[in-house]
């Protein structure tokens, strides 16, 4: 009888624990990040993000693929706890400008960022400036990607700038790249615009068009953006994206590897697994 009644004691106190520690995770709230599903850099930065939130600190997270525009008003109004996406301080600058005073710079996950024209190394422009005198090699086009995207917005100011008499022809990121692949495998020239980090000066020989007008500006960097809440509703959280931060070349595996067919997720994972000092530096343990 006294054993039974031990063996019970010890159940109970398993079942206690055991909701304690259920009530303890069911009482962490889901985290909610923005990324631009069709930018290499961005869901490559997230994902990374979301499996060390999950693993290491225990949170559920949301990941939601939204625009550059409702990304930013998404954390602006508290729909989005964060987003890794923001290119600054040219690319985005007009969305921080608006939405500065309801949103919170965590820091730069990625430095020495870029946007411009891209071109194929075997065509003859070297600079924007060649390009009114290489109309019709060029198809008078340049293949951009969304709408709407920074990129496009300096494109359109640079065709003003530069007097170019080209189009540019609205996509999306997996539709620009699949016109670039056509047109080298054609030897043809082609202008698009690019960034980096991107995957695709792994797999190509690029360079991007010197812009002396600096319409696209100077060097960008990749930032974390915050709600003002999230601190309040994730400490853990918010301590993570303001120390995340890659270095040279290290987000460049996660994006080939998605790009070679792997799910982010599985990417991620990966990364994270064969990388437990540099978690741990984010995590400063």
């Amino acid at each position: 009888m006294k054993l039974i009644r031990t063996l019970c004691c010890l159940v109970a106190i398993l079942a206690c624990f055991t909701n304690a520690v259920v009530a303890a995770a069911e009482s962490k709230p889901v985290i909610k990040i923005g990324y631009v599903e069709g930018w290499s850099d961005s869901v490559a930065t997230t994902y990374v993000a979301a499996q060390i939130i999950r693993r290491d600190l225990g949170y559920e997270v949301k990941l939601i693929p939204v625009s550059a525009g409702l990304m930013w008003q998404g954390v602006a109004r508290g729909d989005l706890d964060a987003t890794m996406s923001a290119w600054l301080p040219t690319t985005q600058g007009a969305y921080y400008e608006k939405l500065k005073d309801k949103v919170v710079n965590l820091g730069v996950n990625f430095p020495g960022a870029r946007i411009g024209l891209i071109v194929p190394a075997y065509v003859n422009a070297s600079s924007i400036a060649d390009l009114p005198a290489q109309k019709e090699a060029f198809d008078g086009r340049i293949v951009g990607i969304d709408a709407g995207a920074g990129v496009m917005t300096k494109t359109e100011l640079a065709i003003k700038e530069y007097g170019l008499d080209y189009k540019l022809l609205p996509s999306s990121g997996s539709g620009m790249v699949a016109e670039l692949e056509r047109s080298i495998r054609n030897n043809k020239a082609i202008a698009v615009t690019g960034w980096v980090p991107h995957w695709m000066f792994a797999k190509w020989k690029l360079k991007f068009l010197d812009d002396p007008k600096k319409v696209y500006g100077e060097a960008e960097h990749v930032d974390s953006i915050a709600n003002p809440g999230l601190e309040a509703k994730a400490r853990p959280v918010n301590d993570l994206l303001k120390n995340f931060s890659w270095k040279p070349g290290e987000i460049d595996s996660v994006m080939l590897a998605v790009e070679n067919g792997a799910k982010p997720e599985v990417a991620a994972k990966q990364w994270v697994d064969v990388h437990p000092q540099r978690v741990s530096e984010w995590l400063q343990k």
